[in-house]
């Protein structure tokens, strides 16, 4: 009996010393997520929304052009391993689908979370080679078919789907349910970030639409490209502008110019437009034969080095937008 009872003490001995020995139990952390983005907009969502959840990520250079960006070969590697892929889409980011092809990532386009506008070209715009690579001046209507088919290639869209709020709202919606998807344990923080978010957005659309009510003008002009369709569509605006918004060229024609001049005189408008990263010879132009004032209606494609650094958001440019467009409307 007593063998028994101290076989039995060195078995608890030996068991409360392999415990003491053995790597206390730690409580495993959440994943960080890793999101990859391309332009500014889908970057401050993804911030948003996000949140604390995830290490988020923008591809494209401040003040950099995406419409000619390239990604490096870390930039690729990256993509390839990040959680999601946060992307725009759309011709300028022609480089995702071949990136794309032979890997699985998941992926978020913006462009798909709305509904798309196709490119437009209006009375007074200058559009020609410049625009995505085409040259309508220089060939004649046959030519054209026999080295471009367009049925084939179908309809251009507006890329800058993110310039309407209501838009915005939308992209995060699609943007949570994806995350909700991807890190089931965040789903409630994405969901609550999302309702706080929602809940500014529409702040935002209930100023911009109190503007346009407010205003004794409807038309807007743009001495500049002009990437804010789906804004000026969203809140019953019409607009003149110099050139489309994916256009390449800046430097307009004298007939261009003259065409904007016109439209400011004969409509008294107050203000001219220019976008960011402009280099404004032409909104001076205007401006000084005019004697309207020239103001920067931030697209938000992008965004300055200065403005990262100081963690400016979507929101802070489309407020300043909200002022500047109450000053152009009168």
């Amino acid at each position: 009996m007593k063998k028994t009872i101290s076989l039995l003490l060195l078995s608890t001995l030996l068991l409360a010393l392999a415990a003491c020995g053995a790597a206390p139990a730690v409580q495993e952390e959440p994943k960080e997520l890793d999101i990859v983005t391309t332009v500014f907009p889908a970057y401050d969502f993804a911030r948003q929304i996000a949140g604390e959840r995830a290490d988020v990520a923008l591809l494209v250079p401040p003040g950099a052009e995406s419409h000619s960006f390239e990604p490096t070969a870390r930039d690729s590697i990256r993509i390839r391993e990040c959680d999601l892929f946060f992307c725009n889409g759309g011709e300028s980011e022609a480089w995702v689908e071949e990136l794309l092809a032979d890997v699985d990532v998941e992926t978020l386009v913006m462009l798909d979370c709305v509904d798309a506008l196709e490119e437009e070209v209006k009375e007074g715009m200058q559009a020609g080679r410049e625009e995505h690579g085409h040259d309508h001046a220089d060939h004649d209507h046959e030519d054209e078919h026999e080295d471009h088919d367009h049925e084939d290639e179908g309809p251009e869209y507006d890329e800058h789907v993110w310039t309407s709020p209501v838009n915005a709202i939308a992209i995060c919606e699609s943007l949570c349910a994806r995350l909700c998807a991807i890190d089931p344990a965040g789903a409630d923080t994405y969901r609550a970030n999302l309702e706080r978010y929602s809940a500014r957005l529409g702040a935002l659309d209930a100023a911009f639409r109190l503007t346009v009510a407010q205003g004794r003008l409807r038309t807007v002009v743009f001495a500049d490209r002009f990437p804010v369709r789906y804004f000026v569509e969203e809140y019953g605006l019409d607009y003149f502008a110099a050139f489309p918004g994916c256009a390449d060229d800046t430097e307009p024609s004298a007939r261009t110019v003259a065409f904007l001049i016109d439209r400011v005189r004969e409509e008294q408008i107050p203000a001219v437009f220019y976008i960011e990263f402009s280099n404004e010879k032409m909104a001076d132009v205007i401006c000084e034969d005019t004697g309207c004032r020239k103001l920067l209606f931030h697209s938000c494609h992008n965004a300055s080095a200065a403005d990262l650094e100081a963690g400016t958001t979507y929101l802070d440019l489309m407020w300043a937008n909200v002022y500047a467009l109450k000053e152009a409307l009168g």
